[in-house]
């Protein structure tokens, strides 16, 4: 090659470079995640992405977007959009070339930014919430948009300088503060779920406290944590049956007063996750940690007979997965359990990997439960410690410690349902293990851990009963050889074994003169390998023998619990092909999303390393979730509208900077405490707004996306219902303990298969707070349902807001809004023998406002032709009024009627 020839190229190449500058060079930076991401998603990822490859080509992964596909050459060649296919098929002119294929062709602007995004290098970034949380700065902001340093002598809320700043790009300003009675209604319904009480309106309307003041009374309430938990508890689907076809009682309440606890307590929302994750896991975990794990046995429990246990164990392990990803990172976990995340960066293999952490837990969806955390009486816990220090001096620590576990939990153990090989032998109901005289099973891959004793529970109505278990089979050592006899109902007793170690398989036999051919000598629930208590020849033996005997007998209150597996039991993880549990594939190891925060090596390979993975600092999307969740309870919708998810497909936050910077403050000023999180919000300038909406503004905003108003929210199921309850002054202030069962309509409880029934509680339980109303999934509590709460059968991130006939009639007919009624309407009737005048202090009292003129007018009227009506039917008049010890009048029941409109009025059962 010529020098004049390298020169003349070296010249255009230089040319070229300038021109580029001068063409691109001022161009602005194309953002992958909010400018490019959502065209993928919307034209190209449905067959290019984690379900299908469509050619070889996928636009989920950077470097699958960039490999070569089946053409055999790459779709993407950053730097050239005019050589990339990708670009040439979105602006073929041939119908069976262009893409999106047989769909409307993206629009000149679509196909510029992708241009530019490529020319640019095609950068792939992430996804805003994926980003680490970073402090934002109010340097620079504006106090502006009904905010300024003069106008308040108040330090200003930082969340009204995002707000505000955000309002003036919007041409929209601060609307008035509310009312100030209506805002403490506000703030106190917000806080406790109940309405405020006289005394506290009182100080506050002479001024006595402040706002703040009143705030931080209210957050110290009791009543907050049982407002509070019940938005927990629709992310943790808490209900008191366990769901499927028979859907039977069980005990879950500790878990509910474990939240309502934690939430008055301020406990810090880390150790609050850490425990709910893996409680258990912690070093020495006392009772409420191990409570506190009853989180993830809310999964619903299938013991109709025929079911097969593993598909179920199987179905909860994915549901603790999935309800974990979307509580804690806004993350729609389930889409991957068939294939790759079709819009977020997230693969299948990494779904397994997940759900590792959860697949080594003791439970096996059987019958009982188990394994069930012991609530035991005083009296039982000093028995419990006599053994555990009785074990601790004769054999030592660790062997007391394990006692302690088995004291506690009754684990570990293994269940009678995974015998197998039956000979006359079966399964009873696929539940426990049956068999016949002559019969026998297997009991494969067990590990005594060289116990000399063996625990069976069990059952039987026949005696004489022999039991054989041998090593390995019929010709086998034997091991044991017993007799039992008739028992009521199902016990527990011990019975010698000998010492074997490793795993080996239980040939387990039955001689039973006394049983019928094919009948089934006894019902075996589980086995348990456990020593012989040590110092047998100490003087002091037998009375421990005596406890250890007796509290094996315990029989009160139970909790299911999550438990790990000792190493011995440990269950390998695989992956399910498409999804099918039976299908599997690769074996995986606990591990987390690479496109998430790192793992720290310092962390176990546990549910405990994984608790501690979701609430570093790092994750990006905890304490975003966190917050997000509480502002959509304070004003009805999030800072990021979708809930549920902050994925790639959610709506962008309507405010970004604020979302970081109380998500910064929560994890590093707050301390992870909700309750000072709370305080920031409900003391700003923006949650303060009057309600009150003009029809200019509800154009511009019309569900206050921008925050130019207060918030105005139907109030939940159980605060409608116990606000009717509080202004009646029916409302019970019982903390804790078993679900009530209150007044429901008849013949709305019919049970398939149990034999349960709803028994009306008596009492102050039947006018208790909603939240410990007994929730059935498969017929849950009918006005709770008629106002938007869910079956809790799966994890319930938001609660649509409907408006229905059917509410309205729930109000006005409901045997508790009836009752209310009339308690509410005795009152007003003793405020004053004047209707109109106990009339207005009936409506001043619920709303905390003068009532109007029209609304007095037809109030009084709704009055007067009830009481023609009622004097002149005294039967329609005495089943209308029911109170206990109270003489019905014509003047009591038209005042009940009234009383009744009041509590089914708009803003009685709306936030103001």
């Amino acid at each position: 090659m010529s020098v004049n020839r390298i020169i003349i190229l070296t010249s255009t190449a230089i040319l070229l470079a300038v021109l580029g500058f001068f063409l691109f060079g001022n161009e602005q930076e194309v953002d992958y995640s909010s400018q490019i991401k959502p065209i993928l998603n919307k034209h190209c990822i449905s067959c290019h992405g984690g379900v299908k490859k469509s050619g070889g080509f996928s636009v989920l992964f950077k470097e699958e977007a960039l490999a070569i596909t089946e053409s055999g050459h790459p779709a993407i060649i950053p730097g050239d959009p005019e050589n990339s296919e990708m670009i040439k098929r979105l602006t073929d002119s041939d119908p069976e070339l262009r893409m999106p294929y047989e769909k409307a062709p993206l629009s000149e602007e679509e196909i510029d930014l992708l241009k530019t995004w490529i020319r640019q290098g095609a950068n792939w970034g992430k996804h805003w919430a994926y980003e680490p949380i970073q402090k934002p700065s109010l340097e620079g902001k504006k106090l502006e948009a009904g905010i300024s340093s003069e106008s308040t002598n108040e330090e200003i809320n930082p969340i009204d300088v995002f707000v505000g700043n955000t309002l003036e790009t919007q041409n929209l300003n601060f609307s008035e503060e509310e009312n100030p009675l209506k805002l403490l209604r506000r703030v106190t319904l917000d806080i406790t779920g109940l309405p405020p009480s006289d005394s506290l309106v009182q100080v506050y309307k002479e001024g006595k406290i402040s706002y703040d003041q009143a705030v931080d009374y209210l957050l110290s309430q009791p009543t907050y944590g049982e407002n509070w938990a019940s938005w927990w508890l629709d992310l943790a689907r808490y209900a008191d049956t366990k769901g499927y076809e028979r859907d039977v009682s069980r005990t879950l309440w500790p878990f509910r007063d474990y939240v309502i606890n934690s939430f008055n307590k301020d406990k810090p929302f880390d150790d609050f996750t850490i425990e709910q994750l893996a409680g258990d896991l912690l070093p020495d975990p006392t009772q409420e940690q191990l409570t506190a794990t009853a989180f993830h046995r809310n999964t619903m429990n299938n013991d109709e007979g025929g079911t097969q246990d593993e598909e179920f164990r199987v179905s909860a392990v994915l549901d603790r997965l999935n309800t974990t990803y979307e509580v804690w990172q806004s993350t729609t976990m389930a889409c991957v359990q068939c294939h790759s995340h079709p819009y977020d960066p997230i693969r299948h293999e990494e779904f397994y990997e997940s759900a590792a952490f959860f697949n080594n837990t003791r439970d096996e969806d059987t019958h009982d439960e188990e394994p069930k955390l012991r609530f035991y009486s005083v009296s039982d816990e000093i028995k419990l410690h006599s053994i555990i220090n009785w074990v601790k001096e004769n054999k030592g620590t660790d062997a007391a410690k394990k006692r302690k576990d088995f004291l506690t939990f009754f684990e570990p153990k293994y269940e009678a349902h995974i015998a197998e090989d039956f000979d006359k032998a079966e399964l009873i109901d696929t539940k426990w293990l049956g068999m016949w005289p002559g019969g026998s099973a297997y009991l494969r891959n067990i590990d005594t851990q060289g116990s000399d004793q063996m625990l069976m529970n069990y059952g039987t109505g026949i005696d004489g009963s022999q039991i054989t278990i041998q090593k390995d089979g019929p010709e086998g050592e034997i091991l044991s050889r017993f007799t039992i006899n008739k028992t009521k109902g199902d016990e527990i007793h011990a019975f010698p074994f000998k010492e074997i170690h490793g795993k080996n398989d239980l040939y387990i036999s039955v001689i039973s003169p006394n049983a019928k051919p094919q009948q089934n000598t006894s019902k075996i629930i589980w086995f348990a390998f456990v020593p012989t208590l040590p110092g047998k020849e100490k003087p002091e033996f037998q009375a421990v023998q005596n406890s250890w005997e007796s509290i094996l007998k315990f029989n009160g209150t139970k909790l299911p619990i999550l438990i790990e597996n000792p190493d011995y039991m440990k269950r390998e993880t695989r992956v399910f092909e498409r999804g099918n549990w039976l299908v599997l594939g690769d074996k995986v190891s606990p591990d987390v999303p690479s496109e998430l925060n790192p793992w720290k090596p310092e962390w176990p390979r546990n549910r405990l390393g994984f608790a501690y993975w979701l609430t570093d600092k790092e994750n990006p999307l905890t304490a975003r979730t966190l917050v997000n969740r509480v502002w959509g309870q304070l004003f009805g919708r999030g800072l990021v509208s979708t809930l549920e998810d902050m994925g790639t497909q959610s709506d962008p936050p309507s405010h970004p900077e604020l979302l970081d910077y109380l998500s910064w403050e929560t994890m590093n000023t707050y301390d992870w405490s909700i309750k000072q999180l709370i305080r920031q919000i409900v003391t700003s300038k923006t949650y303060k707004q009057s309600s009150v909406v003009t029809p200019e503004l509800y154009s511009q905003d019309p569900q206050n996306k921008w925050y130019a108003r207060g918030p105005r929210v139907r109030l939940s199921a159980e605060q409608i219902r116990d606000q009717a309850l509080a202004v009646s002054e029916l409302l019970s202030d019982k903390m804790f303990g078993p679900s009530v069962k209150p007044a429901q309509p008849e013949g709305i409880w019919q049970t398939v298969y149990n034999g349960e029934s709803w028994t009306e509680s008596e009492g102050e339980d039947r006018h208790r707070r909603g939240l410990y109303t007994f929730i059935k999934r498969t017929s849950p509590y009918p006005s709770f349902i008629t106002f938007d709460a869910g079956s809790r059968e799966v994890c319930l991130s938001r609660r649509i807001v409907t408006n229905t006939p059917l509410q309205a009639l729930v109000t006005l007919n409901d045997p508790v809004f009836i009752e209310a009624a009339a308690h509410l309407g005795k009152i007003m009737a003793e405020k004053s023998k004047e209707p109109s005048q106990a009339i207005s202090f009936g409506y001043q009292k619920l709303m905390l406002t003068p009532i109007s003129d029209s609304k007095l007018e037809a109030l009084t009227g709704l009055y007067q032709s009830s009481y023609s009506e009622f004097k002149n039917d005294s039967t329609a008049m005495n089943s209308f009024f029911k109170i206990e010890d109270v003489n019905t009048s014509p003047e009591l029941a038209a005042m009940t009627v009234v009383a009744n409109a009041l509590l089914n009025l708009d803003e009685f059962l709306t936030k103001p």
